[in-house]
């Protein structure tokens, strides 16, 4: 096999053109819509009650209403998946809606090992999918 090596000033250029590229791919997630749970983080232990902080990035977020381009609001999922895309989210004690545009809200779960799962919707209760969800593990003592 014959190793071929190449002067300092292509190895420079090619080490750009990869930066670049890779700059502008990142730049590129960095504008994607997405939703997070800040607290707790995943696998945490935690004591009832405790504060469940969500964020979403590159999307507003507003109260329940009409269904606006690029808005929504945040629902957090108690032992449940990300909803479909287009589905409304059901009401009931293990899908908490935070219709007034709230990013944080209070849980009081018995103990016991949980999966929370942020979910993000449009102004009529309509999932953005899985694209705008996240889950974490806890453990409630």
């Amino acid at each position: 096999m014959k190793t071929r090596m190449i002067g300092p000033f292509k190895a420079l250029a090619l080490a750009c053109a990869s930066l670049s590229l890779l700059l502008q791919v990142s730049a590129a997630r960095a504008d994607e819509a997405t939703v997070s749970i800040l607290e707790p983080k995943s696998g945490a232990t935690v004591t009832s009650p405790f504060r469940v902080r969500l964020a979403a990035h590159a999307m507003t977020t507003q109260a329940t209403g009409k269904a606006v381009e690029n808005t929504g609001h945040h629902h957090l999922l108690i032992n449940h998946s990300p909803i479909g895309k287009g589905k409304v989210i059901p009401r009931d004690d293990t899908h908490i809606h935070l219709d007034q545009g709230q990013t944080e809200t209070m849980l009081n779960l018995p103990p016991g090992k949980y999966k929370l799962t942020a979910q993000f919707a449009d102004g009529e209760e309509r999932s953005y999918g899985h694209m705008m969800a996240h889950g974490i593990n806890i453990t409630v003592k």
